[in-house]
């Protein structure tokens, strides 16, 4: 938190400095001429990427015909990207600058989008580098005079929504129907393909103990009370690699536990979320891949306002629950199990996992 305090200064003279150098003139709001071409710039993680996947899908569903790019900062959404058959092109930053260079900084596009909401060294460069007749991103100061269009939303709006409004900048007739959150297509492990024939599908409660940032892991004796809180339930547990001991060591723990292997990829945990009856996670990357198949989700949040706000679940049942700290640590133990309690008797009254994945 500090070093990102202290990075802050840095980006808003960077930034100021951009300004000056490129007073970009305001234009309409929207396209007045179709496109044929668009670069996105892809945030630097997986949650982030997923709530990008509604607007992919969105326009390639209303645009069959257009070149749709993508921006990567890091290797992990190069790979994310590369195997969706909605996106023309993925292009790394930092790796193969000549397939870069020729390929985006060498030619000019219809319309360039950045999805951030605040200023960004990388992607305020790159928004400057890059050749576009429309250039849009999300209103803030330091983004004024870049940008052909901010998009004004309320701060509180959800990232997804951010994402779609891009469609209001493009000129069309009709506004199209808005494609659902999807993992682009991985391979699958022997491994994973024989647990998941066997994964009888509504059955089973995950359990992801992973943190995808400080303050979001809980002990193994909260995760442990839980499962022993619930014994006629048989749970499955979903951990980061660095966290794998903890997980073989709550499947050695408790019987109604379902052991099963890691997993190498975000599309093989997309493949048992979708079998599951609902999933319990913190603040991770897991609460979007259970919008992708509308599984049942509860998160877990720090008391941060824009966390539950911005990035909160997806899925049509849903409950969020606020730690009374920065630290999901300290959401009471009681509080999960009443959840999980309420969450099971709303079950029966809801439809089944539905996908859709263009």
């Amino acid at each position: 938190m500090k070093q990102n305090k202290q990075k802050r200064p840095f980006r808003h003279r960077f930034a100021n400095a951009l300004q000056f150098m490129a007073k970009r003139r305001q234009k309409q709001p929207f396209l007045d001429k179709p496109i044929e071409s668009v670069v996105i710039l892809a945030k630097e993680r997986y949650g982030d990427c997923i709530m990008l996947t509604p607007l992919i899908g969105s326009l390639r569903r209303e645009f069959p015909e257009l070149s749709i790019f993508i921006v990567a900062f890091n290797q992990i959404i190069f790979d994310f990207f590369s195997t969706d058959p909605n996106i023309t092109a993925v292009y790394h930053t930092k790796k193969n600058l000549i397939r870069y260079s020729k390929e985006i900084l060498a030619k000019k596009f219809d319309l360039l989008f950045n999805p951030k909401d605040h200023p960004s060294t990388n992607f305020l460069i790159h928004s400057r580098l890059i050749r576009a007749r429309y250039k849009t991103g999300h209103h803030n100061p330091f983004h004024e005079g870049l940008y052909d269009h901010l998009i004004s939303l309320d701060p509180k709006t959800h990232e997804s929504e951010k994402n779609l409004a891009l469609l209001n900048v493009i000129y069309c007739t009709s506004q199209p129907k808005h494609c659902k959150p999807y993992l682009p297509p991985m391979p699958v492990s022997p491994a994973i393909t024989a647990f998941l024939q066997a994964l009888e599908p509504g059955i089973f409660i995950g359990i992801n103990i992973s943190a995808g940032h400080s303050g979001g892991h809980r002990s193994s004796r909260q995760w442990s009370e839980l499962i022993s809180t619930y014994p006629d339930e048989t749970f499955v547990i979903f951990s980061a690699p660095h966290e794998l001991q903890e997980k073989k060591e709550l499947e050695a723990e408790h019987s109604n536990i379902l052991h099963s292997p890691s997993t190498a990829n975000l599309y093989e945990v997309g493949k048992i979320v979708n079998k599951l009856k609902l999933l319990i996670t913190p603040d991770t990357a897991l609460i979007h891949v259970a919008s992708c198949s509308n599984t049942p989700v509860i998160g877990l949040y720090r008391h941060t306002e824009a966390d539950h706000h911005q990035f909160g679940p997806m899925s049509t049942l849903q409950e969020i629950i606020i730690s009374p700290t920065p630290d999901v640590v300290d959401i009471e133990s009681d509080k999960i199990a009443a959840s999980l309690r309420n969450m099971l008797m709303q079950l029966p009254n809801i439809p089944g996992n539905t996908a859709d994945t263009l």
